[in-house]
């Protein structure tokens, strides 16, 4: 089936990406598993937008799941998580519309040093449920034949978009944004080797 979990919006500073807007659905995902994997989705969206460069765009398949990115020249930078099927040309559609309506609504020079909490942006989650149909959305994108003259990188990992000598183990051990519970739920399945396959 075809899905959409998760869009985020996040700034992009120079040491690290902070979350501006997220949101997501998880219905189908295991109840039990829920936690863990909206947290491993945080953590992946904040890791790839800190690792990818402003002005560009990457598409990076991890398992069944895509986690598509595009950092801005004004370091503003999106997220969509969807499943395999999901059309990439209207995540990265979506992706464009949302940046656009968000910079429209805050100001730029309010970005490095908002908080998600003090954030009102209710489009995200009317854009999560309109988009998961994404013949539906498709159709309202068809206009908007070329993205932009930014080229997509796909990366078949995740690890691939680490920096050299980096490891996901090592950033899972160390982040601040995983429970204890999320990095047990990481090295259990990694040892079952079903890793960031979110459940």
């Amino acid at each position: 089936m075809v899905k959409l979990y998760c869009l985020s919006i996040l700034y992009k500073g120079t040491t690290a990406a902070t979350w501006l807007k997220s949101a997501f659905d998880l219905q189908s995902v295991s109840f039990f598993q829920r936690g863990s994997v909206h947290e491993f989705m945080q953590f992946c969206c904040k890791t790839v937008v800190e690792r990818t460069l402003p002005a560009s765009r990457q598409s990076v398949q991890q398992g069944d799941y895509f986690c598509h990115v595009y950092v801005r020249s004004d370091n503003l930078a999106g997220v969509v998580i969807s499943d395999h099927e999901y059309p990439q040309r209207v995540s990265h559609t979506l992706l464009t519309k949302i940046l656009d309506e968000f910079s429209e609504k805050i100001p730029a020079s309010n970005w490095p040093n908002l908080q998600e909490k003090d954030v009102a942006f209710p489009q995200l989650n009317t854009y999560l449920a309109k988009y998961q149909n994404p013949r539906e959305a498709d159709a309202l994108t068809k206009i908007q034949n070329e993205l932009d003259e930014t080229k997509i990188i796909l990366h078949s990992n995740i690890q691939a978009v680490l920096e050299r000598g980096e490891k996901l183990d090592d950033l899972v051990a160390k982040s601040e944004v995983l429970s204890t519970q999320s990095k047990a739920f990481y090295t259990t399945a990694r040892k079952t080797n079903s890793c960031c396959n979110f459940g």
